[in-house]
């Protein structure tokens, strides 16, 4: 994607509409560990954002997030040709992963915005209904659950640097950036983690309101033995990813 300034603009826009929408989400995480009965998916984020400040927020939001998903998908077709071949395909297979994370908030803000729902668990149950429908279902909570590992081994490794020019930067904030994206890469993996094993558990137990997005899981996680403790250490790591991602706002490549 060529360096243009008015598209370096609007993609950088749509990050920190995409780091937004993780901080509402952490903060609707919480609310489930104290008891609250707010939805604490994307969706449930989103529709709070609608319910504060109407259509246009949203509107917003899924053109910025909708530009970083078709952006992302150049990379991964043809991006990254400065890397050696090896390290080639894994920033494709990166940006691929990019593109699903952010086209999922995008369709979620714009199917809420046309009056939508934006909740996925009516596919899981009509998917439920057919005779393959339950190996279709686990084969889709499976590769979440491998997409999550992906996302915590790219926190650990520090994979996220090589997108960010921090040359720039300050040493502190050079390292205030690499921790908070160890952090929340890594808390973005175990919630990715989390809807995954639901997606199976709910293919398993033929019951789709399993699987209808992370509101589930956090509530499920929230009634276990230390539950409220977990989900309050998981809604900490969720908002130190959405204070990563305004960073990564800044410093993004582009």
């Amino acid at each position: 994607m060529p360096d243009i300034r008015g598209f370096s603009l609007f993609a950088r826009i749509g990050l920190t509409c995409y780091a937004f929408v993780h901080l509402v989400v952490a903060w609707l995480a919480v609310q489930v560990a104290l008891g609250d009965n707010e939805k604490a998916d994307k969706a449930g984020a989103l529709q709070i954002v609608a319910s504060g400040s109407g259509a246009w927020l949203l509107w917003l939001i899924a053109a910025g997030t909708g530009v970083l998903a078709l952006w992302q998908l150049t990379e991964a077709i043809t991006g990254h040709r400065h890397a050696e071949p090896r390290r080639r395909w894994v920033r494709r297979a990166t940006s691929g992963v990019e593109v699903v994370l952010y086209g999922l908030v995008a369709y979620s803000a714009g199917k809420i915005a046309t009056g939508g729902s934006g909740k996925a668990g009516s596919v899981v149950a009509t998917v439920l209904t057919e005779s393959w429908g339950a190996a279709v279902v686990i084969s889709a909570g499976v590769i979440v659950i491998a997409v999550a590992a992906f996302l915590a081994y790219r926190g650990i490794r520090k994979k996220f640097v090589h997108d960010l020019d921090l040359g720039g930067a300050s040493p502190a904030v050079r390292r205030s950036t690499e921790r908070l994206g160890q952090v929340g890469w890594c808390a973005m993996g175990l919630t990715y983690g989390t809807v995954g094993a639901m997606v199976v558990v709910a293919a398993v137990e033929y019951d789709p309101a399993k699987a209808g997005g992370l509101d589930p899981a956090l509530k499920t996680l929230a009634v276990q033995p230390y539950g409220q403790v977990l989900l309050l250490a998981l809604a900490a790591g969720i908002a130190v990813f959405g204070v990563f991602a305004l960073l990564e706002s800044r410093y993004r490549r582009i």
